[in-house]
C-alpha cells in the first residue's frame, strides 16, 4: 500500500478487512476462541471461522476452515471446543426430513484431530451452552409444534418431510409475534434440548470420542467407526415441549453442575402485550420454576455464579407514557433465601417499606418464597448495564455500561454493592471473560477509532489493556479523532466525536457530515463497519457523531428529556452540536450534509422537514409515518405503552411523526431501505418515496430486495457506499452526478 493510503481509501480493501465478532475464554485461561469474519473466495459473503488467540500475546492461528463457516464457540471442561456450522458431516447424510441449510453442533477435541458432529436436529442448532463443571450440553433448536414425546427430534423430521412433500408453507399464528428482524417466525418454535452425555465425552488424553465410538482417524474415520455413530437427531431430549413463542431470542445458561437451565421465558396476552420471566428448568424432569417475574419488566441474559448459588440477569422495566424504559442488573438466589446482601424473608431492603409491606418478591414470615423482581445490584449507578460476567470466586460481577461516549468495564461486589470502574476512557468493551485465577479479565475492545480486538486487562496492577494478536488489527486511519462539546438551548451539554481528515485545516476546511445514531437509546462509542466515518475521512469529509437527548451514557434524566419529544428535543440538540462544529476554522460551514439510519433515519426525515441548512440528507431505514410504523414493525408491543393507541390517543403521533412536514422538504434526499427489514418495515420508505415524488422534492431511492435493517453482504455494502459517495459528491462537493456502474 502506497504511503498515505489506508484500507479506507479503497472499498475493496475495506470490505476485505477481517472482523472479530466474538470471544470465549478456555477453562484453563490459556487461550481464547475468537469468531472472525472474512470474505468468501467469491467475495459475495462473509464467512465466520474460529481462531486461537494466545492469552499471553503470542501468535494467533486459525482453527477451522470450511466453505460454510463456523461460529458460536463454547468450551467443554477439558478444553474441547464446541461450535455450530452448516458444513456437511462427511460421516452422515442429512437427517431424514431435515434441512441441509441449517447448523449442526460440532466438537473439536482438545488433544487434536478432526471435528465431528455432536447433534444435528432437523431444524438446526441456533445456540448451545455447556455446564462449567460437568460438561452437560443443552442446545436451542427449532421444532414443529406437533412434534412431541421422547423422540421429538425424530418426530420433527417426519413432520418436516410431510410438509415438504405436501407443498405446505403456511404458518398458523395464535399470538404475537409473527416475525423478527429479517425472518418469519414459525412454523417451528424454539425449544431447549438436552444432549445425551454419551455424545459429548471428555477427552481421555488419546483424543476425542463421540457417540460411544472410537476416536476417528486424523485422515478420516473408516466405515466401521462410522457405523457406530448414532443418527444426527439421536440423543436429544426435549426439555420444553409446547413452548409456543416463549423462547424466541432468549439467551440461556446452565448451572455449573448441569442440573438446571436458566432462561428467559416470554409471556404473551391476547392484546399483544408481553413480558419475559426468568425461569429455572430442571434438566432431569423438565419442570420449570419461575425465579423472577413482574408484568411490567423483562428479565433476560442470565449469568450463573461459579459456585452455583446465584443468577444475575438484566431487568428492563417497560416504558410508559410518563417514564422511559429503565435497566438494572439484578440478582436471584437459586437455592432460596441467602444471597449476600439480600433481605431475608420479611426483612425490608434498602429503600423498601418496613413491617406491613414487604419489598417486591420478598414473602412475609412463614410464607413461601415467591418470584419477584430480584435484588438491584446497582441502585446508585445512573448507567445501564449491558452484559455481565462473574468473577472466578463468585464474589463480584463485571459489567459494561455506556458512559460519556465510552463503554467501560465496572465491577460490583455482590455482598456490599460497592462499584468500582475497571477501565479508563479508552473504548467500549464487550464479551467480558474473567480468568480462572482472578488476575486477568479478557474482552473485546473497540472504539470509534479502533475495530474490535481482544485485550487482556491486568486486574492486580490497574494497567491499561494489553492488545492480543488477532487478524485485522491494528488499522491505520486516514484522519484524527477529537471530542467536542456544545450546549443546547436549555443549557444541557451535548458531547460528540469529531472525525477530521488529515488534510483539514484553517487553510483547507473540510465539508461536514452530521451522522445521527440509531436506537434511539444508543451512543456513538464503538466501532461500526456499517457506518464507518473513516471511509468518509479518506474522501475529505469531517464527520460529527453527536449523542443528543435519548442517548445512553449520560443518565436517566438525559433520556427522559426527550421521552415524549422524539423530534423537537433531539433536533435542537443536534443543531447545537452542528453549530459548534461549523464554527471551527477547519470545518467548511457552507458544505454540510446529514445522514442517519433507523432512529437516525427518523431524524433525517424530521430534519428534512424542519430546516434547509443541509446540502443533502441520507435517510436509511428511517421511520416516516409513526402510526403506520408502530403497527407494522416486528415489535409493536414495545411502542404501544409509550406512544399510545393511534386510534384513540393520537397526541404523540401528531407531535412526532415526520410525514406531517412533507410540505416543507426542499433538501435533496437519498432514501435507502432493505425489503427484509422487519424492524422498520419497507413500507416506511415506500411511503416516504411516494410523498417526496408527489411533492416534487428532489430525491433518489436505493432499494435492496435481499437485505434487512442493515446492509450486510459485501456487494450490498459496496454499492451502498458508492451510491452515498456519489450523492454527496453531487450535492456537497458540486460535482456531476455519477450513477454507480452496477446500478
Amino acid at each position: 500500500m502506497s504511503a498515505g493510503r489506508t484500507p479506507f481509501h479503497d472499498l475493496g480493501d475495506f470490505i476485505a478487512i477481517p472482523r472479530v465478532t466474538g470471544l470465549r475464554l478456555s477453562p484453563d485461561g490459556s487461550w481464547l476462541a475468537a469468531a472472525v469474519q472474512t470474505l468468501s473466495a467469491d467475495r459475495k459473503k462473509y464467512l465466520t471461522s474460529l481462531w486461537r488467540i494466545d492469552a499471553q500475546g503470542g501468535a494467533a492461528r486459525r482453527l477451522t476452515r470450511s466453505a460454510e463457516g463456523e461460529g458460536d464457540p463454547r468450551f467443554l471442561p477439558d478444553g474441547s471446543l464446541l461450535f455450530t456450522s452448516k458444513r456437511p458431516d462427511p460421516g452422515q447424510g442429512a437427517a431424514d426430513g431435515g434441512d441441509d441449510d441449517v447448523a449442526a453442533l460440532w466438537l473439536l477435541p482438545a488433544a487434536g484431530g478432526e471435528a465431528c458432529v455432536v447433534a444435528a436436529p432437523p431444524g438446526g442448532v441456533t445456540a448451545a451452552e455447556v455446564s462449567a463443571d460437568t460438561g452437560a450440553v443443552v442446545v436451542a433448536a427449532p421444532v414443529l409444534p406437533a412434534a412431541a414425546g421422547e423422540n421429538a427430534a425424530e418426530d420433527d423430521a417426519r413432520l418436516r418431510r410431510e410438509r415438504k412433500d405436501a407443498g405446505v408453507t403456511a404458518i398458523l399464528h395464535e399470538s404475537e409475534p409473527v416475525r423478527y428482524w429479517d425472518h418469519d417466525l414459525g412454523p417451528d418454535q424454539p425449544r431447549l434440548l438436552a444432549v445425551d452425555p454419551g455424545l459429548v465425552r471428555q477427552d481421555d488424553g488419546a483424543g476425542w470420542a463421540a457417540g460411544g465410538g472410537e476416536p476417528p482417524d486424523a485422515a478420516g474415520a473408516g466405515d466401521d467407526h462410522e457405523a457406530e455413530r448414532p443418527g444426527p437427531s439421536a440423543g436429544l431430549r426435549d426439555l420444553t415441549p409446547g413452548p409456543g413463542r416463549a423462547l424466541d431470542n432468549q439467551p440461556f445458561e446452565l448451572t455449573p453442575d448441569g442440573t438446571g437451565v436458566i432462561t428467559g421465558w416470554w409471556h404473551w396476552d391476547p392484546a399483544g402485550e408481553s413480558h419475559s420471566e426468568l425461569a429455572l428448568i430442571d434438566v432431569a424432569s423438565g419442570k420449570r420454576r419461575v425465579l423472577l417475574s413482574a408484568p411490567d419488566c423483562d428479565f433476560g441474559g442470565p449469568r450463573v455464579s461459579p459456585d452455583g448459588r446465584f443468577v444475575a440477569c438484566l431487568r428492563e422495566r417497560h416504558a410508559t407514557a410518563a417514564e422511559p424504559v429503565d435497566r438494572a442488573l439484578v440478582l436471584a438466589d437459586l437455592d432460596g433465601p441467602g444471597a449476600p446482601g439480600e433481605p431475608r424473608p420479611g426483612e425490608p431492603g434498602p429503600g423498601e417499606p418496613g413491617p406491613g409491606g414487604s419489598g417486591p418478591g420478598e414473602p412475609g414470615p412463614g410464607e413461601p418464597r415467591r418470584a419477584g423482581q430480584g435484588r438491584d445490584l446497582l441502585p446508585g449507578l445512573d448507567r445501564w448495564p449491558q452484559e455481565a460476567a462473574w468473577s472466578h470466586d463468585s464474589a463480584a460481577l463485571y459489567f459494561a455500561a455506556d458512559d460519556a461516549g465510552r463503554r467501560p468495564v465496572f465491577r460490583v461486589e455482590v455482598a456490599t454493592g460497592e462499584v468500582t470502574r475497571v477501565t479508563g476512557d479508552d473504548g467500549a468493551y464487550t464479551d467480558l471473560s474473567p480468568g480462572p485465577d482472578g488476575r486477568y479479565l479478557y474482552a473485546l475492545r473497540s472504539a470509534v477509532d479502533a475495530p474490535p480486538a481482544p485485550v487482556r486487562i491486568d486486574l492486580t496492577t490497574g494497567a491499561g489493556p494489553a492488545a492480543l494478536e488477532c487478524p485485522g488489527t491494528p488499522l491505520p486511519l486516514p484522519g484524527r479523532l477529537a471530542e467536542v462539546t456544545a450546549y443546547a438551548d436549555d443549557g444541557q451539554p451535548i458531547r460528540s466525536w469529531l472525525v477530521r481528515p488529515d488534510a483539514a485545516s484553517e487553510a483547507s476546511p473540510a465539508p461536514l457530515l452530521l451522522w445521527v445514531h440509531g436506537g434511539p437509546m444508543m451512543s456513538w462509542n464503538s466501532w461500526s463497519w456499517r457506518w464507518n466515518p473513516w471511509l468518509m475521512a479518506a474522501r475529505g469529509y469531517a464527520v460529527l457523531l453527536p449523542d443528543p437527548a435519548l442517548s445512553t451514557g449520560y443518565g436517566r434524566a438525559f433520556i427522559a428529556r426527550a421521552h415524549r419529544d422524539w423530534g423537537a428535543r433531539p433536533f435542537a440538540d443536534l443543531m447545537a452540536a452542528t453549530d459548534a462544529a461549523v464554527a471551527r476554522p477547519d470545518i467548511d460551514a457552507g458544505r454540510v450534509a446529514m445522514m442517519g439510519a433507523s432512529y437516525g433515519g427518523y431524524m433525517a426525515n424530521w430534519i428534512a422537514g424542519h430546516t434547509d441548512r443541509f446540502k443533502a440528507i441520507v435517510s436509511h431505514a428511517g421511520l416516516w409515518a409513526l402510526d403506520q410504523m408502530f403497527t407494522t414493525t416486528d415489535t409493536p408491543m414495545y411502542w404501544r405503552p409509550q406512544f399510545g393507541d393511534p386510534l384513540t390517543d393520537f397526541g404523540m403521533y401528531q407531535a412526532n411523526s415526520p410525514h406531517r412536514h412533507i410540505g416543507q422538504i426542499r433538501t435533496p434526499m437519498l432514501v435507502i431501505h432493505g425489503d427484509k427489514d422487519y424492524r422498520v418495515p419497507v413500507g416506511e420508505a415506500l411511503r416516504l418515496w411516494w410523498d417526496l415524488s408527489r411533492h416534487r422534492a428532489p430525491a433518489k431511492f436505493l432499494y435492496f430486495p435481499g437485505e434487512n435493517h442493515w446492509i450486510l453482504t459485501p456487494g450490498g455494502a459496496r454499492i451502498w457506499y458508492e451510491t452515498v459517495f456519489a450523492f454527496l459528491a453531487e450535492h456537497v462537493l458540486g460535482r456531476d452526478w455519477e450513477r454507480p456502474r452496477l446500478l
